[in-house]
């Protein structure tokens, strides 16, 4: 119980950790510019992405499926991130 509390607050600092990134870019280039709703959709991905793959980890048992259900989940945040930065599939959701 303990391994899996500890995996669940490394999911929740990896996601602050991976946002500072973009904060701390706007600090230094005006290249880099995030508004607050970008920040809260990137977070509810990345943390999403997480508890989907934690709760996969610890439900399925067969090791084969666990593994091929967390690289859907990947492959899924992926084409997500892509969709929403520069409109791979040119939705209206493009960010482009």
């Amino acid at each position: 119980m303990i391994t899996q509390n500890k995996r669940l607050i490394g999911i929740v600092f990896s996601v602050g950790l991976i946002l500072l990134i973009p904060l701390l870019g706007m600090l230094f280039t005006d290249e880099v510019n995030w508004n607050v709703f970008d920040f809260i959709v990137a977070g509810v991905l990345l943390l999403g992405t997480g508890l989907l793959c934690e709760f996969t980890w610890r439900f399925v048992k067969n090791m084969d499926y666990k593994i091929g259900i967390i690289a859907i989940i990947l492959v899924a945040l992926f084409l997500i991130w892509a969709e929403l930065a520069v409109g791979v599939f040119g939705t209206p959701f493009a960010g482009s």
